[in-house]
């Protein structure tokens, strides 16, 4: 059997309901957030699929509790 090399490094992709009930956004306020350049972009996964890196969900939800000044 053919093993392909190991490349997964751990990061999840989430779908729309996963980023809604992480953020407590609703799918208008996100993709407002996203042509607004305030919100990450999703991947896209195929014509009519896309998803957002947890890792830029992470840090998304980061900079909101860092607040505009960063870390207190």
């Amino acid at each position: 059997m053919h093993q392909s090399p190991q490349t997964n490094t751990g990061e999840r992709l989430l779908r729309l309901p996963d980023v809604e009930a992480r953020t407590g956004l609703k799918k208008s306020a996100i993709y407002a957030g996203v042509k607004g350049k305030t919100f990450p972009e999703p991947c896209k996964l195929g014509p009519r699929a896309v998803a957002w890196p947890a890792s830029a969900i992470d840090a998304w939800i980061a900079g909101k509790i860092a607040g505009p000044h960063g870390a207190r």
